[in-house]
């Protein structure tokens, strides 16, 4: 039956592709059409077709710019987040270099980052910052790397500056920095157990085919997305507390989610309260 599935579903994602990839390329080269709405509807489809149940707590910011600020577990973390609401991406710049996804994340307007060359620091930063100041909603996997999913690791603060380098060439007088929570929790509605975490969880090492053919054949995967409590920052805020604080933020969520508990505060739908960050000084 696994394998039926994957033969199935496989072929579902062959034709997502053959159908929404042509188009968006001809949104995007005439300008013409929903480009921001084309990216989000493939990433429904292909929720689906991987068998994920998303369920969502909280609601995305209202205030712009926004810059999203989410723990990173595996390529899937951008296709949940995708089939939500319309955002961008910064990625790491290898991604545009992969076979296929790295023209998806092409079509749906990626910033691509060296993370290694720090000369470059700033000229990226102004870029995710330009985004930002035209009003998209702008996602950073903030540990710079996947994890086991069992765990958040340290949020890296360099990149937090293009939202203070937004307020300086946008003349924004702030940029909400929202926190965003992935969990992987249930596999066939049971609790998923370090045994399963290698299903969904994707370090680096890992080739990507596997990984996407195991998915095919698995499938009924639930999934949590928190939404946290917004932080609104300024030009004299400091960018490591907002790391810091941002990171609280969304280890605490995903571990409320890993031990099944609910969070005290948190809303099923609408905006969080905005909170002021640490000032240097």
């Amino acid at each position: 039956m696994a394998w039926l599935r994957f033969i199935l579903m496989g072929t579902g994602f062959a034709i997502t592709i053959l159908v929404l990839v042509p188009v968006q390329y001809i949104f995007l080269k005439t300008g013409l059409g929903p480009s921001a709405k084309t990216p989000m509807l493939f990433h429904r489809t292909v929720c689906r077709l991987l068998g994920f149940r998303i369920h969502v707590h909280g609601d995305m910011a209202k205030g712009r710019p926004l810059l999203l600020t989410a723990n990173h577990t595996s390529w899937t973390d951008i296709v949940i987040l995708g089939s939500l609401r319309k955002m961008a991406f910064i990625a790491k710049a290898e991604v545009a270099k992969w076979p296929l996804f790295g023209m998806l994340a092409k079509l749906q307007r990626t910033v691509f980052i060296e993370r290694e060359k720090r000369g470059k620091t700033h000229h990226q930063a102004s870029e995710i910052a330009l985004r930002l100041a035209a009003g998209d909603a702008m996602v950073l996997f903030a540990e710079g790397t996947t994890s086991d999913g069992n765990r958040v690791l340290p949020f890296k603060t360099s990149l937090f500056g293009a939202a203070q380098v937004a307020i300086r060439d946008a003349n924004a007088e702030t940029v909400t920095v929202q926190p965003v929570a992935i969990a992987y929790t249930r596999i066939h509605g049971m609790p998923m157990g370090r045994a399963h975490r290698p299903l969904v969880a994707w370090p680096g090492d890992v080739p990507l085919g596997p990984s996407l053919i195991g998915l095919l054949k698995e499938g009924a995967v639930d999934v949590d997305v928190w939404f946290g409590e917004p932080v609104v920052i300024d030009g004299k805020s400091d960018r490591k507390a907002l790391a810091r604080t941002v990171e609280e933020r969304v280890r605490g969520m995903v571990q409320t989610s890993l031990m099944g508990r609910d969070l005290v505060g948190t809303q099923e739908s609408g905006e969080q309260p905005i909170l002021k960050a640490a000032k240097n000084g």
